[in-house]
């Protein structure tokens, strides 16, 4: 597989890098703070306080206590990833490839961060209504980048058939895994895409 070689990725300038830093410094903070008071007992103000901003800076980075847990770091770079997929490939393999590269490659932390992040929001009833939202936002996004790949408009009916389909494995496997370890997930969720790729050949009838 031909990947985007990171000397041919765009430096981000000194004001995102400094933005990024904050943003991946305040979900590092409240994950801990979660982890060792509760996450109902930890309050934005201390969130803030553990990584040095003001709540007002936190704010400007997660709308609410909620969105420090949801916020995925690899959202950009699945995204980024689908897109320079080779175009023989079909929108779910270009997918699945995309998930083995980029999960293949993201360190043992970040990987760790991910389950986590997982069981926390199996654990906390609101975390898991707003995990609902995010999967119907990344139904948006992926409209976008399949729509863009298959040369349709994000509203064309195959599009969202298909995105709806794809994001309906999502659900089904993050619903079954219940906050299980990041690759037990992938492994899951790369096969229930095998079978949509294929049009659940287990399924037909002799």
């Amino acid at each position: 597989m031909d990947q985007l070689l990171e000397t041919d990725r765009p430096r981000p300038g000194l004001r995102e890098r400094k933005k990024a830093r904050t943003r991946a410094a305040l979900q590092e903070h409240a994950l801990r703070l979660f982890r060792e008071r509760g996450y109902e007992a930890t309050t934005v103000d201390e969130i803030a306080d553990a990584a040095e901003v003001s709540p007002s800076t936190f704010f400007r980075y997660f709308p609410t206590k909620e969105d420090v847990v949801l916020y995925d770091a690899l959202d950009p770079l699945l995204l980024e990833a689908f897109e320079a997929q080779p175009a023989g490939l079909s929108p779910v393999g270009a997918l699945r490839a995309t998930m083995r590269e980029v999960f293949g490659g993201a360190p043992a932390d970040v990987l760790a961060q991910q389950d986590e992040r997982a069981a926390l929001i199996f654990a906390v009833p609101e975390l898991r209504m707003r995990m609902l939202d995010e999967f119907a936002r990344s139904m948006l996004l992926f409209a976008d980048v399949v729509a863009k790949r298959a040369g349709r408009r994000p509203d064309d009916l195959a599009v969202r058939a298909l995105v709806g389909a794809v994001v309906g494995v999502g659900i089904a496997t993050w619903v079954n895994a219940r906050g299980s370890q990041a690759s037990d997930y992938l492994r899951r969720m790369d096969e229930g895409l095998a079978e949509l790729e294929a049009g659940f050949p287990t399924l037909s009838r002799p």
